[in-house]
């Protein structure tokens, strides 16, 4: 095997900040979101995930088709259509309608 590999790069450690992140929140990670894997206390330190398909909680008036892009909105916590100001998440794995309060994302993709 090559020398410098590290690891297959699906799980990461993450160092919380001030706030402490409970278990499937997602995290977002400069231009990347992950999904915490457990209870990460403020200021500790954690595992996330960066791949996988997640049900996340999304704007309740987005209409989201398979395949559409989703963006994560830091300042209301939850996946929107809307790319304005917001950072690029993945694609809806399946459809969610309006009303509906998640959608399942294909995370980092």
């Amino acid at each position: 095997m090559a020398k410098n590999y590290i690891q297959e790069g699906d799980v990461l450690p993450y160092t919380a900040g001030a706030t402490a992140i409970v278990s499937g929140a997602v995290v977002l990670m400069g231009k990347r979101i992950g999904i915490s894997l457990a209870d990460i206390p403020a200021l500790g330190a954690g595992s996330i995930t960066v791949t996988g398909v997640w049900a996340v909680a999304k704007l309740g008036t987005d209409v989201i088709g398979q395949g559409d892009l989703l963006y994560w909105d830091a300042a209301n916590n939850r996946l929107t259509a809307t790319a304005d100001g917001n950072t690029l998440a993945g694609f809806a794995a399946a459809p969610a309608g309006a009303g509906v309060a998640f959608v399942n994302i294909k995370i980092n993709a």
